[in-house]
């Protein structure tokens, strides 16, 4: 099997220029903040409406979805896969584990624009969005996370 022709600049290039209403989220929102961490895949929050979009704008990197649109907006999640692999929340609405109700039109609302690469931008949440993301399954390593947003975002000037 023959590697991919996946760079990172073109991905994020791929998916801002489709229109597509997508978030990153996760950890390689946290690497596109500044933070030294490590991952193995991307994490994408994007609108139910705009699959078959996202999924087209990122075919030239040969990254096959496990769903269709219609089974990936019934189950809310699905993934795109070779040898990166894209983890897709479809989900209108997703409950933190305390019961908080995070829904994708308003965290798109609130969105940043973040530079990723020289002229490529990428959306990510706003600090307080990305925290409630965070806290969607609260692994250990998110609470790590949480941790390191809400000291990015105690230095935020008020």
């Amino acid at each position: 099997m023959e590697p991919s022709r996946f760079e990172e600049g073109e991905f994020f290039a791929a998916i801002t220029t489709s229109a597509t209403r997508a978030i990153l989220i996760g950890r390689r929102a946290l690497i596109a903040l500044g933070f030294p961490l490590l991952t193995r895949d991307y994490d994408f929050w994007i609108h139910g409406d705009d699959i078959a979009a996202f999924n087209k704008a990122v075919a030239i990197f040969e990254l096959f979805p496990s769903r269709s649109p219609d089974e990936a907006r019934s189950a809310g999640r699905y993934f795109l896969e070779n040898d990166e692999k894209v983890d897709v929340l479809v989900a209108r609405v997703v409950f933190t584990v305390d019961r908080v109700r995070v829904a994708f039109d308003d965290v798109w609302a609130r969105r940043r624009m973040i530079e990723v690469s020289r002229g490529i931008e990428v959306a990510i949440p706003s600090l307080d969005d990305f925290i409630l993301t965070k806290r969607f399954v609260a692994r250990p390593k998110d609470a790590e996370d949480i941790r390191m947003l809400e000291t990015l975002r105690s230095q935020e000037p008020k």
